[in-house]
C-alpha cells in the first residue's frame, strides 16, 4: 500500500490572509461600533459608521495584501531571472554551488555531486530555485488569492458585530457586541490554530486578548469624546 501524507504548508498563503482579514474585520468593526456607542450615538449613526468601516476596511485589506504579496512576487521573478542568467553564464560554477549545498546538509562530496548532476539534468533551474533560494510552489506568492481571501473574510468578520448592533437592545449594545465578538474571535483563533497544527486554546486566548484590549481602548475614547461633546 502506498504511504500518503497530508501536510499543512500548502495552506499558509491563503490561511494567513484569511485569518488576518477575519480577525481584523471583527476587531476593527466591533471596536468602531463600541466606540461610537459609548459616545451615546443613535443606532442609525452607529450602523452607518459600521458599514462604512466594513467597506473601507475590506478594500483596504484587499489593496494592502495585493501590494504586499505583489512585492514578494516581483522579488521571486527577479530571483528567477538572475538565476537563469547565472546558469547560462557559469553552469559549472552553479553546479559546484549546488553540490556544496548538499554537502552542507550532510552528504559526502561524491554523493552530493552525483545528486546535483542528476537533479540538474532534469530541471536545472528548478533545482537551483528550490535548493539554493528556497522557492517552491507551495510558498509561491499569489497576490490575487491573498487579496480576495483577506477582503472576503474581513467582510464576513465585520458583518458579525454589525448584525449584533442591529438587533441588540440599544442600552446594552456595547455589551452584546463586545461579548459576541469576543466569542467569535476566540472561535476564529481556535480554528486557525487547529488548521495550522497548533493548540486551539493558545490561538483562542491570544486572539481574544488583543480583541478585548482594542474594544476596551476604543470604548474609552468614545466615552471621553462623547462626554466632552
Amino acid at each position: 500500500m502506498r504511504h500518503t501524507e497530508t501536510h499543512r504548508t500548502g495552506r499558509i498563503g491563503w490561511l494567513r490572509a484569511a485569518v488576518l482579514g477575519a480577525n481584523d474585520g471583527i476587531v476593527s468593526t466591533a471596536s468602531l461600533v463600541v466606540g461610537v456607542a459609548a459616545a451615546d450615538a443613535a443606532r442609525a449613526d452607529i450602523l452607518v459608521a459600521g458599514v462604512a468601516g466594513l467597506v473601507a476596511g475590506a478594500l483596504s485589506m484587499a489593496a494592502g495584501e495585493y501590494v504586499s504579496v505583489s512585492s514578494q512576487a516581483d522579488t521571486e521573478r527577479a530571483d528567477v531571472a538572475r538565476e537563469s542568467a547565472e546558469l547560462a553564464g557559469a553552469p559549472d560554477a552553479e553546479l559546484d554551488e549546488l553540490s556544496a549545498i548538499y554537502v552542507s546538509r550532510g552528504l559526502d562530496p561524491d554523493l552530493a555531486r552525483t545528486v546535483a548532476q542528476q537533479l540538474t539534468s532534469r530541471d536545472v533551474l528548478r533545482a537551483h530555485l528550490r535548493d539554493e533560494l528556497g522557492h517552491s510552489e507551495e510558498f509561491a506568492a499569489r497576490p490575487l488569492q491573498a487579496a480576495l481571501a483577506s477582503a472576503g473574510t474581513f467582510a464576513v468578520g465585520a458583518a458579525l458585530p454589525l448584525l449584533t448592533a442591529a438587533i441588540a437592545p440599544h442600552a446594552y449594545m456595547s455589551s452584546f457586541v463586545s461579548g459576541i465578538s469576543l466569542v467569535c474571535l476566540a472561535g476564529l483563533g481556535a480554528l486557525a490554530a487547529q488548521a495550522g497544527g497548533a493548540p486551539a486554546s493558545r490561538g483562542a486566548l491570544r486572539v481574544a486578548f488583543w480583541g478585548a484590549l482594542a474594544m476596551a481602548l476604543t470604548a474609552g475614547v468614545g466615552a471621553l469624546f462623547g462626554a466632552t461633546v
